[in-house]
């Protein structure tokens, strides 16, 4: 289910089986609220709880339809590459990412795993929870450590509020977009009843590039996929579209992809001989309105206390897409600066 409002306040409700019945199918044209329900067929299912994703796997492919080298050299390469990055804007020092998604769909667990992936051990930096509404309520910005205490790298991971908390609770596409615009200061609790504005306290009036978000990470759980009704499909490409109009580049991870292939989830460096996670990727695409290019799967570490290869390079391969786009954003501000001084 999710909810629109006039304007910006939409707020945005995801990855709940629309099961919700309502007393009147028909909402008049002044009801602020649409609510998106399920046919009758599948409200008898979930009355008797056969409503649960059901998935098949298919055989594994014999060759890997993205090629990737699962070695201790190329895990060192890609920390290297990283802790080397620096954006490609001589006004910024640190590519601020903005990760989005569902609720439980993996948002702080990535940010945790990645720091995990440079600590050298298991941690949970970012805060997790495992409850059925957001434990971000604030906007937190994680700067991601070198290793052994090394520097801090120049890539920060923001978290925000699941979306998908509901109509009191979700996020708003105008907070979404205050924050991508940079005007939101760093620890600000949100509540849709509230929304950011010029008098908030910590409310940033002129944003610079350094204040402002250089690339969207959609976090999607294959694991719900199935089950997300076209609600939340035509809210992400809405919300896409927002996002475009502002210049950011987004990308999608796919979480959870151990819980959808039994190969995978015994060994990562399946992932992309898995036909079916293949097509779950696809279908990423096609709920966000993207190329599967755009989607990348991961594996964040949850109840493991030991770090492997395979899942640290499917992560930091991720990382390493992401920046990508950063840069590319950072490419078109600089294109758009020498189109304005030769005008």
């Amino acid at each position: 289910m999710f909810s629109t409002t006039k304007g910006e306040n939409l707020s945005f409700n995801f990855g709940v089986p629309t099961t919700v019945a309502v007393s009147d199918p028909k909402p008049s044209s002044t009801d602020s609220t649409a609510v998106v329900t399920s046919s009758s067929s599948t409200q008898r299912a979930a009355s008797r709880g056969l409503n649960k994703p059901t998935f098949v796997f298919p055989g594994k492919m014999e060759s890997q339809w993205r090629e990737v080298e699962w070695t201790e050299e190329q895990r060192t390469n890609l920390i290297e590459t990283i802790s080397s990055y620096k954006p490609k804007n001589h006004e910024v020092t640190q590519a601020r990412i903005l990760l989005l998604g569902p609720v439980g769909s993996g948002k702080s667990s990535f940010i945790s795993s990645v720091q995990s992936v440079f600590t050298g051990r298991v941690t949970n930096r970012a805060m997790v929870g495992s409850s059925p509404t957001s434990f971000t309520k604030k906007l937190q910005s994680f700067n991601i450590h070198g290793q052994n205490g090394e520097s801090p790298t120049r890539l920060v991971m923001c978290d925000i509020m699941g979306l998908g908390d509901g109509l009191m609770t979700g996020l708003t596409l105008h907070d979404i977009l205050s924050v991508i615009k940079g005007h939101v200061p760093e620890g600000h609790k949100f509540t849709p009843d509230q929304p950011v504005r010029s008098e908030t306290m910590g409310y940033v009036k002129r944003p610079g590039p350094r204040d402002r978000i250089h690339c969207v990470v959609f976090v999607v759980d294959a694991s719900k996929l199935p089950t997300y009704a076209k609600g939340p499909g035509n809210t992400f490409q809405q919300l896409r579209e927002h996002i475009s109009d502002l210049g950011v580049h987004q990308v999608a991870l796919l979480t959870h992809i151990d819980m959808i292939c039994s190969d995978t989830a015994k060994d990562v460096s399946q992932v992309y001989k898995s036909s079916f996670i293949k097509d779950m990727m696809v279908k990423t695409g096609d709920l966000l309105g993207m190329s599967t290019s755009y989607v990348v799967p991961v594996k964040n570490y949850s109840s493991e206390l030991d770090l492997t290869t395979s899942k640290d390079i499917l992560l930091l391969r991720a990382v390493d897409h992401i920046l990508q786009y950063a840069d590319l954003h950072f490419q078109d501000d600089a294109e758009q600066y020498s189109a304005r001084n030769i005008a």
